[in-house]
């Protein structure tokens, strides 16, 4: 059975800090390349951070660079996406994404960054 559990979502000020989980079981994880993705209300998923198989090499939304970190742990079947400086546009529902033979996609957490 495949499962990406997101974890640590939540209300936090303008200016702080979270980190997010994403708890992978059922495929082999380290074949994968893991991302995450936002969606706003009313709008379009974008996406946020990936980062390679190995996690030598990462991309990132121009709108997240210098303020988010993807990273992963592939003895854990984890990646991580921390966000620092946040601010209300970073407001959304997060989902972590698997892309390698097959794709898959957590539930989703909500990240809510107040006024």
């Amino acid at each position: 059975q495949v499962q990406l559990v997101e974890s640590g979502g939540g209300l936090v000020e303008p200016g702080g800090s979270l980190t997010l989980s994403c708890a992978a079981s059922g495929f082999t994880f380290s074949s994968y390349v893991m991302t995450w993705y936002r969606q706003a209300p009313g709008q379009g998923r974008e996406l946020v951070a990936a980062i390679a198989t190995t996690g030598g090499s990462t991309n990132y939304a121009d709108s997240v660079k210098g303020r988010f970190t993807i990273s992963r742990d592939n003895a854990k079947n984890t990646a991580y996406l921390q966000m620092n400086g946040l601010k209300p546009e970073d407001t959304a529902v997060y989902y972590c994404n698997a892309y390698g033979q097959y794709t898959y996609w957590g539930q989703g957490t909500q990240v809510t960054v107040s006024s």
